[in-house]
């Protein structure tokens, strides 16, 4: 792998680590009160013209 191609993956994916953590804080504030609750969350990435679905599951807890 090119040095331009692991930048190039290391800047998509700290972008999406990045507003991924925004968008989920947004929704458990506005979601009020998650004390001792659970949330099953999906991610999907696809990457169009390689054929690459990559799913990661887990849980999230609310606070």
């Amino acid at each position: 792998m090119s040095d331009d191609q692991n930048m190039s993956m290391r800047k998509f994916l700290k972008q999406v680590g990045v507003t991924s953590q925004q968008a989920i804080e947004e929704a458990m504030r506005n979601a009020g009160d998650t004390a001792g609750k659970s949330f099953e969350a999906k991610m999907v990435l696809t990457i169009d013209g390689i054929e690459l679905e990559h799913v990661v599951t887990g849980t999230i807890e609310g606070s």
